[in-house]
């Protein structure tokens, strides 16, 4: 089984940054993909940045050039760097990771401020 433990959410001005960290830990043979979905109240959940086993990245159009997703191989963790954040952006921000399966964190709630 696998745990996956987030941090780094808050309250944030329209403007500001914040770095939202996921460390996986448990029974982690090996690791296809791990990332970042997000949902608003009232809004289907979706994925805003994901980063492969071989380092490609992609994100959701309405974060790029925003957001920097990056991992550290050696400690089974990603990080999700949130600048100019917009109030659209306030969300719960939920950590997955997919090898055989996928699993997921508890969510950390990001909220921008206007």
């Amino acid at each position: 089984q696998v745990q996956l433990v987030e941090s780094g959410g808050g309250l944030v001005q329209a403007g500001g940054s914040l770095r939202l960290s996921c460390a996986a830990s448990g029974s982690i043979f090996s690791i296809n993909a791990m990332g970042w979905y997000r949902q608003a109240p009232g809004k289907q959940r979706e994925l805003v940045a994901a980063i492969t086993r071989g380092g490609r990245v992609n994100y959701v159009d309405s974060v790029k050039g925003r957001f920097t997703i990056s991992g550290d191989n050696a400690k089974n963790t990603v990080y999700l760097q949130m600048n100019s954040l917009k109030p659209e952006d306030t969300a719960v921000y939920y950590c997955y990771l997919l090898n055989e399966r996928i699993s997921w964190g508890q969510g950390t709630q990001v909220t921008v401020s206007s």
